[in-house]
C-alpha cells in the first residue's frame, strides 16, 4: 500500500522538512562517531533490561509529550525501543478513555467502563508508538502494543491519532538532539504511525473475539498488536519521487 498516494503537496513537503531534520541529526551524530541511543544513555555506568532511561521519563509539561527508552527482547536486530505517550489532560481537546467491555462476562452495559485500575485524570497517558533501534543506534521498526505492555489508559484509534498529530517536545531535557529527532520522525512516519494505530485496535477488537471470556486488552499473548520496518533514506527516496511527479 503507498501510504502516500493521497497525500497532499504540502504535507509531503512538511514530510521532508521533518525527514531532513532527522537526518541531520543522525548524521551531524555519526560525526562524531556517536547516535542517538549512545547520547540517551551517557553517563549510564550500566544498562539494565526493563529499566527507563531516563530515570523518571522524559516529560514535556507543556504539551504533555512523554517517552522513555528501555529494553527487554534480543531478536539480533534490535537493541531497545522507545516508548512514545501523550497525556490527554495536557491537550485543548477533551479525550475520554475508551468504553470497553469484556464480551459475554456478567452484565455490563455497553457504556461500562471496564477498566477500574487503569490511570486516571493527570495520570493518564496514551501509547502512540514504539520505534525500535538497532545496535548502531538507527531506527528499524515501529510497532504499537497491548494496553498491558506500558499500563496505559486505553484510548480509541481515533483519539490516539488525534493526540498523535499534537506531539511535540518543546524542551530540550536531556538531550536536544533526541527530543527533536523524535518530533521529526513522528512527522516523517506519520501515514503509517496512524495505520499501526488502527491495526492495534483491530488486532484487540480479533482477540476479543476469539475469546469472548476473556479480556482482549490484559492478554498477555498478545503484546505487539502491529509493527513495520522502516528505513529513513527509503521514505526520504520515496518523498522525493512523490514531489518530483
Amino acid at each position: 500500500m503507498n501510504m502516500m498516494a493521497n497525500l497532499g503537496h504540502g504535507r509531503l513537503q512538511a514530510m521532508v522538512t521533518a525527514g531532513n531534520e532527522v537526518l541531520r541529526i543522525q548524521q551531524a551524530l555519526a560525526a562524531r562517531r556517536s547516535n542517538l541511543v549512545a547520547e540517551l544513555l551517557r553517563g549510564e555506568e550500566d544498562f539494565y533490561e526493563q529499566r527507563h532511561y531516563p530515570a523518571g521519563d522524559v516529560f514535556d509539561p507543556e504539551t504533555g509529550a512523554q517517552y522513555y527508552y528501555h529494553a527487554h527482547r534480543d531478536d539480533g536486530r534490535e537493541h531497545g525501543h522507545f516508548h512514545v505517550f501523550q497525556r490527554p489532560h495536557l491537550l485543548p481537546e477533551k479525550f475520554e478513555p475508551a468504553r470497553y467491555v469484556k464480551s459475554g462476562v456478567g452484565r455490563c452495559s455497553p457504556k461500562e467502563k471496564i477498566g477500574p485500575h487503569w490511570p486516571r485524570g493527570n495520570r493518564a497517558l496514551a501509547h502512540i508508538v514504539a520505534v525500535a533501534m538497532d545496535h548502531y543506534g538507527q531506527p528499524i521498526r515501529l510497532f504499537t502494543v497491548n494496553r498491558w505492555v506500558t499500563d496505559e489508559t486505553w484510548y480509541s484509534a481515533r483519539d490516539v491519532i488525534a493526540m498523535l498529530d499534537r506531539f511535540e517536545l518543546r524542551h530540550g531535557w536531556p538531550v536536544p538532539d533526541v527530543n527533536r529527532w523524535l518530533n521529526g520522525l513522528l512527522r516523517l512516519f506519520q501515514p503509517e504511525i496512524v495505520e499501526l494505530i488502527r491495526r492495534r485496535d483491530a488486532a484487540v477488537e480479533a482477540r476479543g473475539r476469539a475469546n469472548p471470556r476473556g479480556d482482549a486488552l490484559e492478554d498477555r499473548s498478545l503484546e505487539v498488536t502491529a509493527s513495520l520496518d522502516i528505513s529513513v533514506e527509503r521514505r526520504m527516496r520515496q518523498l522525493r519521487r512523490s514531489l518530483a511527479a
